[in-house]
């Protein structure tokens, strides 16, 4: 019983290789369902979360902690799907919401931008020129939106367990070299790290529960135990406790450390 998260660009047959590694496993394979619950768990537009997993943040949204909002809704119906095991992933940020989980192979798949660029041309028309200017358009989007709200460079290789380059490979073979890495054991689920991911998904329902009223507020897992960092914009400290504890009781049965942070 395991996770795989496939990270890929576009036109890199990441869906392929995670549809056939799924199939060979007997996993889930998720992508664009995660959106759809949390479009209506939350009741929020599905094209505004599909924008905030996707576009890099604007200036307003890193003022207005817009894009932030969305992502936390996204990360908990991610990591709902998460805790039942036996999943297969294929999409952005997924490998960010599971830190110290070690039941999850984190993949990235590499393929020729001269084959991505025919592949783009095949499916939406246009010139190669225009082709590639897409291409590298949404890579370059893809990083910035990384690196500038986790501070993490996706093409680093040292962010992923197993870098798979696609060109000699079908994508059954592909599927075959993934499945082969997660057979080892140290990708095995245990009672440990099912008790982390449990960690995990209760923390994000927190920040969920938390993130209208209290953008900035940080929910993090520390030793076991969730603390909640929160800027201590009142001034008055026990306000603001009595307020991050009212909002956390609509989570049920919670209990959570409140840490004040200078703004």
């Amino acid at each position: 019983m395991s996770i795989v998260i496939i990270s890929r660009g576009s036109y890199s047959h990441g869906k392929e290789v995670a549809e056939r590694l799924a199939g060979k496993l007997g996993y889930e394979c998720i992508s664009r369902e995660v959106i759809l619950e949390a479009s209506k768990h939350f009741n929020i537009p599905e094209i505004k979360l599909t924008r905030a997993i996707h576009d890099a943040p604007s200036v307003l949204d890193r003022f207005t902690y817009g894009k932030e909002r969305y992502v936390t809704y996204v990360r908990e119906a991610l990591l709902h799907h998460f805790q039942k095991d036996n999943v297969v992933y294929h999409g952005l940020a997924g490998h960010f919401f599971v830190p110290g989980v070690t039941h999850v192979l984190k993949v990235r798949i590499l393929a020729d931008l001269e084959d991505r660029v025919a592949e783009e041309m095949k499916r939406q028309g246009g010139t190669a020129a225009q082709a590639r200017a897409l291409v590298l358009k949404d890579d370059e989007e893809r990083y910035r939106w990384s690196y500038q709200l986790y501070g993490i460079d996706t093409r680093d290789p040292s962010l992923y367990d197993l870098v798979v380059h696609i060109k000699p490979l079908s994508g059954d073979q592909a599927a075959e070299v993934i499945g082969c890495a997660l057979s080892q054991p140290c990708f095995r689920t245990t009672p440990e790290s099912q008790q982390t991911m449990a960690a995990l998904l209760l923390a994000a329902q927190v920040q969920a529960a938390l993130v209208e009223e209290m953008p900035s507020a940080r929910v993090e897992v520390e030793e076991g135990e969730l603390v909640v960092n929160v800027e201590n914009i009142w001034g008055e400290e026990q306000k603001l406790i009595a307020k991050v504890d009212q909002v956390v009781d609509q989570v049920g049965g919670v209990k959570v450390k409140v840490r004040l942070v200078s703004p």
